[in-house]
């Protein structure tokens, strides 16, 4: 068991330094809706752009900002998981996401592919306010925008 534990810390690894060094849907997105977030623990500083679609589904989101690791490999692994998604299974995948890295509860995680990786961060406090950054910065977006952070 331990050598299949060793091989899930590895992947976690691979998978967040991937997305970190390299994030996909790195940039902005003019005419959208616009949020702001940081992490003033840390110095996490995420700024994310989300446009939807005329039925609500997700068309496009971009985030920019600077951070730590785990908030960079979040928010990139969010963006792949959101994008073109109906509204409706975005939130239901954010609430998701934030219960994984919150709670002993197992959240019904299907649809989140990679992100499930980031499970472990739960038993550092202080690293959920990293992974659920960018979350926190979408479910904001859906209520039109503006600001949050973890504190």
């Amino acid at each position: 068991m331990n050598e299949t534990n060793g091989e899930l810390e590895e992947l976690y690894q691979q998978v967040i330094l991937d997305h970190s060094k390299r994030p996909r849907n790195f940039g902005t997105l003019e005419d959208a809706i616009h949020v702001h977030g940081d992490n003033p623990s840390c110095g996490d500083e995420i700024d994310l752009d989300v446009k939807f679609a005329a039925d609500g589904a997700v068309q496009d989101l971009k985030f920019k900002g600077s951070g730590c690791a785990i908030c960079m490999a979040s928010a990139s692994l969010m963006t792949t998981k959101l994008k073109g998604k109906p509204r409706a299974e975005a939130e239901r995948l954010a609430r998701n996401f934030h219960t994984l890295v919150t709670s002993e509860t197992e959240p019904d995680t299907k649809g989140l592919g990679d992100a499930v990786l980031l499970k472990g961060v739960r038993k550092f406090p202080q690293r959920v306010k990293c992974a659920t950054l960018g979350w926190r910065a979408f479910e904001q977006a859906l209520g039109e925008g503006g600001s949050v952070s973890t504190e």
